[in-house]
């Protein structure tokens, strides 16, 4: 298997582009602080899960990764939440982003109570 073919990766990449596309209306002035912020936080869960895959033969190393991936995602959540309170983003929006985030999170939580099913030794 591939990483490609995880879950997790493919809902995370999903949502990281669906975060690029929203934050395309952010204003200018935002360019350099939480578009790039939301952008890169959005995109490292998914690096960070194609990572921990590469490791998987350490479930520590794996375990690590995935830690890291949570913690992205969780960051991408509070520049959601930011985005919301600028009123750059919808209730909806922001109500839609957080749900598929928080499916992300269950996905990767599994992954680390189960590195075994991942083929960590």
């Amino acid at each position: 298997m591939r990483f490609q073919d995880l879950l997790a990766y493919k809902k995370s990449f999903a949502l990281a582009m669906r975060i690029f596309e929203i934050s395309k209306t952010f204003p200018k002035t935002e360019t350099y602080s939480l578009t790039d912020q939301i952008r890169r936080s959005s995109r490292s869960v998914s690096a960070n899960i194609a990572e921990a895959y590469r490791k998987r033969l350490y479930p520590k190393h794996f375990i690590s990764k995935l830690t890291d991936s949570d913690a992205e995602n969780s960051e991408t959540q509070t520049w959601l939440e930011f985005s919301l309170a600028c009123k750059y983003i919808d209730e909806k929006t922001f109500s839609e982003c957080v749900a598929q985030s928080d499916e992300v999170g269950k996905l990767i939580q599994y992954m680390m109570r189960n590195p075994a099913n991942f083929g960590a030794k």
